[in-house]
């Protein structure tokens, strides 16, 4: 027998299989980092991809929109390499005053003075003007045209005046354009409601009771129409300039990309699969996957995370065994619960995505989507009765779990284990 340790919650689970069924436990990838923090963020910022250096791109007198993440993203530590992208304009003759540093808060709420000091450092707040972007403020917002998928672009005013934007921020697996970062901080970044609606509807297929689109999923840009219709969104503001992160499983900046929005954007994807795509060889019978404990298992709807990345190491038909302990309950908004709680069947969860589109709205979708394809099972603090609709079942302990598996499919299954399953992506070679 092999035994396993699993965080969950605040503490662990025990996990103790048969070894001949363990094909592989997925741990994630070693992703050797020789460097410091601040020695990546220069290094990238000298050595840009597919572009002069930004002090280079820009001349004395002229306005910069340095666009960045809301506090939603604060993992992705704008505050340690913000000041040093500041460096760079201002050794290209930009003076603070002609900086104005706009938060990407896409369809979020408005950020607070105290939150705008967290993202840039206190010295940079003091620095340098910050605006938060509204998606709803049409009086501030410009259209700049519509995408080829029908998108109609409207943007933030205060960036199109300005004679440069830059955009900086982090990359990282996405659930629906495939990788966060890059054009993400101009779609839904800075765009309107309505903008932001229209392309993330575009995960869907064209008729109703086709469901989702499978190219609107993590890691995959071809075909991707989320992912091309950002792109289009982007080109029509012509970004100057690209800084981006890539973190690792220790949350420090393991590697960064800046230069051309484009070229360094795609080097930065590449990073990202290098530090948290797994290669596997064939799909399981079972995988059993644990968020990785608090806070990553705080709710039900964080671990939306956790069950898209673990379906992909999965056969169609088979089992997902999720840790998830969910301390304060289903999460999210109102209209996921609804999603998971007033319908029992995936039709008239579909009618109601289309009708209406939001994002909390397809977190519940994906959730009841794939407990109709697989055996879901949640190891869990919720009470089942709120996943009875959704066709999730919930148990208390994970040999509960394993117990309710074997019972239907017997005990000889080929099994994945996911120690960190919200930060790895199973890939097929």
């Amino acid at each position: 027998m092999k035994n396993i340790e699993l965080n969950y919650g605040r503490g662990t689970v025990n996990l103790s299989l048969d070894e001949k069924n363990i094909i592989e436990v997925i741990e994630g990838n070693e992703f050797k980092v020789s460097k410091s923090e601040d020695e990546i963020i220069l290094d990238a910022l000298h050595n840009p991809i597919g572009s002069p250096r930004l002090k280079e791109l820009v001349n004395p007198g002229e306005t910069v929109c340095l666009i960045i993440p809301d506090i939603t993203r604060a993992w992705q530590k704008t505050d340690k390499f913000l000041y040093k992208i500041v460096e760079e304009l201002n050794a290209g003759g930009v003076k603070d005053k002609d900086i104005t540093v706009v938060s990407a808060a896409g369809s979020h709420r408005e950020q607070t003075k105290e939150e705008h000091e967290k993202l840039l450092g206190k010295e940079l707040a003091k620095r340098l003007s910050v605006i938060n972007h509204d998606c709803f403020d049409k009086e501030n917002l410009a259209y700049v045209g519509e995408t080829t998928y029908g998108t109609p672009v409207w943007v933030n005013k205060k960036a199109l005046e300005c004679d440069h934007i830059v955009l900086a921020g982090g990359i990282v697996y996405h659930f629906l354009a495939g990788y966060g970062g890059g054009r993400k901080t101009v779609l839904p970044g800075i765009s309107s409601y309505e903008t932001i609606m229209h392309n993330h509807s575009l995960c869907l297929k064209p008729n109703l009771g086709e469901g989702k689109n499978p190219n609107s999923a993590c890691s995959n840009l071809k075909g991707n129409p989320i992912h091309e219709d950002m792109m289009q969104a982007a080109a029509f503001l012509r970004p100057t300039f690209i800084f981006n992160v890539v973190v690792g499983h220790d949350g420090k900046i393991a590697a960064a990309v800046s230069g051309n929005y484009v070229e360094a954007f795609y080097e930065g994807c590449k990073i990202v699969d290098k530090i948290d795509g797994v290669t596997i060889k064939e799909k399981a019978d079972l995988v059993i996957g644990t968020a990785g404990g608090f806070p990553k298992d705080i709710n039900f709807y964080q671990t939306s995370k956790t069950i898209i990345n673990v379906k992909e190491a999965v056969k169609e038909g088979g089992t997902m065994i999720i840790l998830s302990q969910c301390s304060e309950g289903l999460g999210g908004n109102q209209d996921v619960q609804d999603m998971l709680l007033n319908y029992d069947n995936l039709l008239d969860r579909e009618k109601e995505l289309r009708r209406e589109y939001s994002i909390s709205k397809d977190i519940g979708y994906i959730f009841c989507e794939l407990a109709s394809r697989f055996d879901v099972i949640f190891v869990s603090d919720l009470d089942p009765e709120l996943l009875k609709k959704a066709n999730i079942a919930v148990v208390k302990t994970l040999d509960e779990a394993l117990e309710l598996t074997w019972s239907k499919k017997g005990k000889d299954l080929k099994t994945y284990v996911m120690t960190a399953a919200a930060s790895t992506f199973p890939k097929m070679s």
